[in-house]
């Protein structure tokens, strides 16, 4: 049987920005229950009271600041080395059946030099971001390759997690969304077992990396 607090969190829990200014207690309620109201009529087929979805607000508040923040700050708190390099440049190739090979003489190239590397493969294009001393040997080498975007001044984050991030769910949507509540664009995002690395453009490097820092301290 539906109740008015299960429709509710039901409505809360398919909106993942919503779900978590609620859960941080700044949006209010009253206003809350007002705009989604009809909604909930329409789920239970019968009238609501004002009160008594602002009621289930106020319980389903309290519930989701324990349950969806609490473990994602515990393991943010156990943050690791934070490092930053600069001048670099995004560079996105058509996958095609040379890809690999290009992509094993780039690595030949790099493993002698003390630049940054890293390398994504979707289904169709593969991307790669390399320290723009870099540009010339990657245009050289990927120059019968279809270039799909090449994007400069370009610098990293890259973040070492603990090891129980794999165990709470959120951690990645809980650090993204502070990313984008400050209007910070990814250019691209990597990421392994316990790191991941963010993309973003030089002029935002210091903002970026205020939020990230910051997490610890939540």
């Amino acid at each position: 049987m539906k109740t008015i607090s299960s429709v509710v969190e039901h409505y809360i829990k398919s909106k993942p920005f919503l779900q978590t200014a609620l859960a941080q207690g700044i949006i209010n309620l009253t206003s809350l229950s007002r705009t989604i109201k009809p909604e909930i009529e329409a789920q239970l087929g019968k009238e609501v009271r004002n009160g008594a979805v602002v009621m289930a607000l106020k319980r389903l508040s309290a519930d989701l600041e324990f349950r969806a923040t609490h473990k994602i700050l515990k393991v943010l708190k156990d943050i690791g080395e934070i490092t930053v390099r600069s001048s670099l440049t995004d560079y996105t190739f058509m996958i095609s059946e040379t890809i690999l090979n290009k992509q094993a003489m780039l690595l030949r190239e790099i493993d002698s030099k003390d630049v940054f590397y890293t390398s994504s493969r979707g289904v169709n294009e593969t991307n790669i971001v390399v320290s723009n001393t870099m540009n010339a040997i990657v245009e050289d080498i990927f120059r019968a390759e279809r270039m799909l975007q090449k994007v400069e001044n370009l610098s990293s984050i890259s973040v070492k997690l603990p090891a129980e991030n794999v165990e709470v769910p959120g951690i990645y949507y809980f650090i993204f969304q502070r990313l984008a509540w400050e209007g910070i664009v990814l250019n691209e995002v990597i990421s392994t077992t316990n790191e991941f690395t963010i993309i973003v453009s030089e002029d935002q490097i210091d903002k970026a990396f205020s939020v990230i820092k910051d997490l610890k301290g939540l």
